[in-house]
This record gives structure tokens, sequence and C-alpha cells, in this order.
């Protein structure tokens, strides 16, 4: 069942006003940050939008929290860019997709691969990082770059970490919402 503009609007709207976890931003303005970065940065539509809807899982399951099965911790990994998948498939082309679903690896990879990188995550980063299943071995860090949207994951990964800044200005979210129905056309005209 794949998402429409209108729910990933009211999504990103309702559930996004709340706090991004522990962060002093909300997942709208993480969100908003985070594809700001990136669009200042020269990047075209696709990883622009990858970067608004990067962590949309967790919105998805803040809105279904109340369906968690007993025993399951509430700060349990939610798993976000994996539950996002089926929502966005066939709404969004894959260029969008997999950097998205690979953001977190794109952490796990970058904690392995640059010295002082895992030193300049957020301790909420730090946190999740645990859950997520650590710093990849050098195993893992290979198998990581064979991923044809490693790159843009990597991108992806470093607008999220500079996007938790309180305050800090952006367009709203409907400067960002055009983009993301352009792609939805091209990706309905290419199937």
């Amino acid at each position: 069942m794949a998402l429409d503009l209108d729910t990933i609007e009211r999504l990103l709207r309702e559930q996004g006003a709340r706090q991004y976890g522990r962060e002093a931003v909300s997942q709208l303005d993480h969100a908003l940050q985070c594809a700001h970065r990136a669009e200042q940065a020269g990047e075209g539509d696709v990883l622009v939008v990858a970067c608004l809807l990067h962590d949309l899982g967790h919105l998805i399951a803040a809105e279904r929290a109340a369906e968690r099965p007993a025993g399951v911790a509430a700060d349990a990994d939610d798993l976000h860019q994996y539950t996002v998948m089926p929502f966005l498939r066939g709404l969004l082309p894959e260029a969008v997709l997999e950097p998205i679903r690979l953001h977190v690896e794109a952490k796990r990879y970058l904690c392995h691969a640059e010295p002082g990188y895992f030193a300049s995550l957020s301790p909420v980063s730090v946190h999740s990082l645990a859950q997520q299943g650590g710093v990849f071995s050098a195993a893992e860090a290979a198998g990581f770059l064979k991923h044809a949207y490693a790159a843009e994951a990597v991108r992806l990964r470093r607008y999220d970490d500079h996007a938790k800044v309180p305050g800090r200005a952006t367009p709203d979210l409907a400067h960002y919402l055009p983009l993301v129905e352009r792609l939805r056309q091209q990706a309905l005209a290419n199937v």
C-alpha cells in the first residue's frame, strides 16, 4: 500500500510536530533542515526529497505505536528505514528510496571509515547507533559500498547529521511538496 501526497503531508505536519527523539528539534524541523541542506549543496530533486522523507518511517511507527506488541520497549529501534519502504514503493523512484533505506547503514559505515565521525554524533545518534547494530566491521563497510546508492546515502547521512539545529530557518513544507509530486509523476510515467 503506497502513501499519497496528502497522507505524507499530514504525517509530516501532525506526527512531525513532535520532538525528534531527544533532539532539540521536531521531526518536521529535522526533515526540513535536512532537505534544505541538500538543496543548498546543489543536490537534485531526488536527493532533496530523500532527505525530506528519510525519517518518515519514524512518523508511521509513531502513528502505529498503539499497535506495538506487548513486551516491545517504546525506545526500541523502530527500523524506520525499512518500515517506510512498502509505503513509498510505487510512489517514488528507486533513486529516492534507496538512500532512505541505506541512511542508517551510512551512519554505521561512516563510523567505521572516518576517524572522528563517531565523536561528531549527537548523544541521541550514538544511542540509536547502538540499537542499529553499532559500527560496521571492515567486511560490512565493504559490503555497504557495493550498493548502487551508497554514495547518495552517505551524502543524505551528512545532511541528516547537521539538521538538528533549534530555530534554523528553512523553507516551509509547501516548498518541498511539489518536488515530491513531480517525482511521483515521473515514477508513474516510468511504470
